[in-house]
């Protein structure tokens, strides 16, 4: 059963707002990082390669976050 004293903690809803930000912060700088890599390759290659790093990325954030419940579940 969940702890729904969880939701009424401030404390809880400042470090979400602060991960939820964070979050959005490092997306934005892995599309900035993206598109300076993304430039410097041949014309026909540079769409692959910009789907391929946004996926890459969104796999790593998804693994990473299902590692991070698993490590909670432990303790």
């Amino acid at each position: 059963m969940p702890d729904l004293a969880l939701i009424a903690d401030p404390r809880s809803w400042v470090a979400f707002i602060t991960l939820a930000l964070l979050e959005i912060v490092l997306g934005i700088d892995n599309i900035i990082f993206l598109s300076i890599l993304v430039q410097r390759l041949p014309a026909r290659l540079q769409h692959r390669a910009r789907l391929g790093g946004l996926a890459l990325a969104m796999l790593t954030r998804i693994v990473l976050l299902f590692s991070i419940v698993w490590l909670t579940r432990l303790v």
